[in-house]
């Protein structure tokens, strides 16, 4: 069974926590880690599934507008991101295909690399992500 639109939307908007959770790990988003965000958007995750929001732009988009939202507010909690993240994973085991998880896995190292001084809680995130990803359920 196709998923609905709304699921996919919720998807993308899952994605943009888990994004978010991954530049925050370190208490600090750096505007490299927004950026490097938005060029795998346009360049990848826009290509992945045709599905446009209620404003008819492609739902892909909805991954930077939830991950600049929840930077803008100042929100910092990544456990909280990365645990919903992780809630919705459960709920939908359908969408991530192996393509799906290798384009989500390579997304959040090439942020948590982005910047120079990279904080290891970036990658430990990422190293815990990847653990996620490979189960099943």
């Amino acid at each position: 069974m196709k998923p609905s639109q709304n699921t996919i939307i919720s998807f993308y908007e899952n994605l943009g926590k888990l994004f978010y959770a991954i530049a925050a790990a370190d208490n600090v988003v750096e505007e490299i880690e927004f950026t490097i965000l938005k060029e795998i958007v346009k360049n990848k995750w826009t290509k992945v599934d045709p599905v446009d929001d209620d404003f008819h732009s492609d739902a892909a988009y909805q991954i930077e507008t939830v991950f600049d939202w929840l930077n803008t507010e100042g929100f910092s909690n990544s456990e909280t991101c990365y645990a919903e993240f992780i809630d919705f994973k459960k709920e939908h085991p359908s969408l991530f295909t192996e393509g799906i998880k290798s384009l989500i896995s390579k997304t959040a190292t090439k942020i948590a690399a982005s910047v120079d001084d990279t904080d290891q809680s970036e990658f430990n995130l990422v190293k815990k992500l990847n653990l996620a990803l490979e189960k099943t359920t």
